[in-house]
């Protein structure tokens, strides 16, 4: 037997009794009033639930599940410990739990606390601040259309499982440092009104060449630019560019299809080869500028030692008769040679070897400056 009830008015006693009885709950369209708050659970009054302790922390696991459909809590909801000492209270949720549509007038808390199960809490409103700090959602996270009117601190949470938070807002800000993404995630759609960037040091994709890191950097992306933070838009703009190579690579459905489908994939995926040798490791998207500057300085020096050895066929305007340039030489003649500059002082003889170098480095050196040229345009001429 459960409390089990609809469309009426309970009092967070309420449910805090039945939490201690073990009772599965199951509320549609209620309105709690009262601070639902754990810490108020005894010893002597936990009934059926389980209790641990390690060290100063006290962990307490829930067995049933918990359905909150389209609930009102009026009041500050706290499925953890104090503020002043968070690692007091751990909950442990082994069942479902499921909050979705439901608006959180107060303070609400799941610091530190374990999803077994799935956490369902679409659709929700929180009125406050809301804290999931260093939570570990091992299966389904699911925050879509959700509306944060107070700050959202996510930060050192685990998503052991997919991730979706779509089509949500953040209204005074967000704090996703140090958070682990371990399965997919989805920020498509998300918005943050305020001008405060979301913090997101330290945050960690651990499916890096699976482009589930596309979509958040995407809402760090826009973030930043409303508000004003030009070059965090463009790091971001380059994570989120790299994600999305890699989802483009991979395709939809890479983890469910067969062993030969998938070279088929990367054999397919060779396609994009080009962007990412000179779009992204050498061009950098746009926003790595000192990339173009080193392979510039490295073209230069290998020709430069090609003019300076002995199968290169170079003639000086000052000398009678060919003789090998030195080092200085050669790297002089090659830095006018990718410059385009082309004093004449220096030129080869009719010798195919050394005239295609030649012409491969003024072609190199052509493209390259354009390259930095754009790159650097792009970086300094934002907003």
């Amino acid at each position: 037997m459960g409390l089990e009830r609809e469309n009426t008015t309970l009092n967070a006693d309420e449910i805090l009794a039945a939490i201690a009885a073990g009772e599965e709950i199951r509320l549609s369209r209620c309105r709690i009033g009262g601070v639902l708050d754990l810490n108020r659970l005894a010893d002597d009054n936990t009934g059926n639930l389980q209790i641990t302790r390690e060290g100063d922390s006290r962990f307490l696991t829930l067995v049933q599940p918990l359905y909150f459909n389209a609930c009102t809590f009026e009041d500050d909801v706290h499925f953890a410990g104090p503020w002043e000492q968070a690692d007091s209270l751990k909950i442990v949720f082994k069942a479902d739990v499921l909050f979705n549509s439901s608006v959180f007038a107060g303070q609400t808390r799941f610091a530190g606390a374990v999803f077994e199960g799935n956490a369902g809490f679409d659709g929700c409103t929180f009125c406050r601040v809301c804290s999931f700090q260093q939570a570990v959602f091992k299966q389904r996270a699911m925050f879509r259309t959700t509306t944060f009117e107070g700050y959202g601190l996510f930060s050192k949470v685990q998503f052991c499982g997919d991730m979706r938070i779509a089509n949500s807002t953040f209204g005074k800000g967000a704090n996703f440092a140090a958070v682990q993404f371990m399965h997919r995630c989805d920020f498509s759609g998300v918005y943050a009104r305020s001008k405060a960037v979301p913090v997101y040091e330290g945050v960690e994709f651990t499916r890096k060449r699976f482009g589930d890191s596309e979509s958040f950097w995407r809402f760090i992306k826009q973030a930043c630019q409303e508000a004003g933070y030009y070059q965090q838009a463009g790091e971001c703009f380059y994570y989120e560019r790299c994600g999305h190579f890699w989802r483009v690579f991979r395709g939809a459905g890479y983890e469910k299809i067969s062993s030969g489908k998938r070279v088929l994939r990367w054999l397919a995926g060779l396609r994009l080869l080009p962007e990412f040798v000179f779009g992204r490791m050498l061009f950098g998207y746009g926003e790595r500028p000192i990339r173009v500057l080193i392979a510039a300085a490295v073209i230069i020096f290998l020709c430069g030692l090609f003019y300076h050895s002995a199968p290169a066929q170079l003639l000086s305007r000052f000398e009678t008769q060919q003789a090998s340039l030195s080092f200085f030489e050669g790297l002089y003649f090659s830095t006018i040679t990718f410059t385009t500059l082309g004093l004449g002082d220096i030129y080869p003889e009719a010798d195919t070897l050394t005239r295609t170098v030649i012409m491969a480095e003024s072609l190199s050196g052509v493209c390259l400056m354009s390259l930095f040229v754009v790159c650097l345009s792009k970086r300094f001429s934002r907003g």
